[in-house]
């Protein structure tokens, strides 16, 4: 697995998780919500805001009927028409993103808005719906872009037939991201070592794209599993108008879930075992090693009621515990305080 960038932001093994705070349709209408979104996003952290831009005509057959999580009488079409992001506001939020520091990112849900994006996203996200939809993968393949795909609702032999396909359109950076298309997704279907699985079956970065009410459990655990990108829906308040808030985090759960993500890259370290230098006190003090219990002169046999293996503290260390039977028996080649350490020079060869 090679690493990439997406925009200027490294995405890799060796990297820090690609954090994607997911905004999608829940500035509800309001460019200025859109833009405090943008504004808590990169307070928190975040390498990248991610909105969605489809047009209903695009996405659902008009007579859809209803959803049932979304617990709205409307039809899906209207709801989803409701949603609908302004192809007009897309170059004004890739500007206030590049503003704020933050990548600005936009799932596309068809050819005419992935054209409209094609412009302003340096990578592209596709939502598990679509993940099986491979001409309109090919097309995104077209564009040269980082991929990052969401696999929620599909088999993994389905995740099979859409990595080919992408293969075979030349894509050679994505991302595969565990995801469970249920909203919110209860803690105990999230199944965050799919993140493992992707990653081996495929040989590519794996993620997640969690939808738990849970700020930081399934983040964290995938990030220890190697996940390289994390996607978690965030709002302004759960309260407000719309499907997508009640699940979504609040501000400083947000702020502590991308805490909670460095900590976690923190703590895994880089796998190699060493005496570190936060060790190096206790190392010296507190390991066990061979010690006087009493006085020893010249001359006198080293015996086993002469020595023990004890932590020397501030005494000179003596040798390792391994080195005890070779030691008892040997003379004493000079004085031997009680309580320090019996080393090589100490006896007689």
């Amino acid at each position: 697995m090679k690493s990439f960038t997406i925009g200027d932001r490294p995405v890799g093994p060796d990297e820090p998780t690609f954090v994607i705070a997911e905004a999608g349709s829940n500035h509800n209408g309001d460019i200025d919500i859109a833009k405090e979104l943008i504004d808590v996003a990169a307070k928190a952290g975040a390498d990248a805001v991610k909105f969605q831009t489809f047009r209903a005509e695009d996405l659902y057959v008009e007579d859809s009927g209803n959803v049932e999580y979304l617990d709205d009488e409307r039809s899906i079409y209207d709801i989803i028409e409701s949603m609908e992001m302004p192809y007009e506001w897309i170059p004004e939020l890739h500007d206030y993103c590049n503003e704020q520091n933050v990548v600005f990112m936009s799932t596309p849900f068809d050819e005419r808005s992935a054209e409209e994006l094609e412009p302003y996203v340096p990578a592209w996200k596709v939502a598990s719906y679509t993940s099986s939809h491979l001409p309109f993968l090919q097309h995104l393949a077209g564009t040269d872009k980082p991929i990052i795909m969401s696999t929620g609702a599909h088999e993994l032999a389905e995740v099979r037939e859409s990595v080919e396909g992408l293969r075979d359109a030349g894509v050679e950076d994505l991302v595969l991201l565990q995801c469970v298309a249920a909203y919110p997704t209860p803690l105990s279907d999230i199944n965050v070592q799919v993140v493992k699985t992707l990653a081996e079956e495929f040989n590519v970065m794996s993620g997640i794209s969690d939808h738990t009410i849970e700020p930081t459990t399934a983040p964290t655990a995938a990030v220890a599993l190697g996940a390289g990108v994390v996607e978690k829906h965030f709002t302004l308040d759960k309260d407000m108008e719309g499907p997508d808030h009640e699940f979504a985090l609040e501000p400083d759960e947000l702020n502590s879930m991308i805490a909670a993500i460095r900590d976690t890259e923190r703590a895994l370290g880089g796998g190699g075992k060493r005496v570190l230098e936060v060790e190096e006190e206790l190392h010296d003090k507190a390991r066990r090693t061979i010690q006087a219990v009493t006085e020893i002169n010249p001359g006198d046999q080293v015996t086993r009621d002469k020595i023990n293996i004890l932590r020397p503290g501030e005494q000179k260390q003596g040798l390792l515990p391994k080195h005890y039977d070779e030691v008892v028996g040997k003379t004493a080649a000079k004085h031997i305080q009680e309580g320090s350490g019996i080393q090589w020079d100490d006896l007689e060869e």
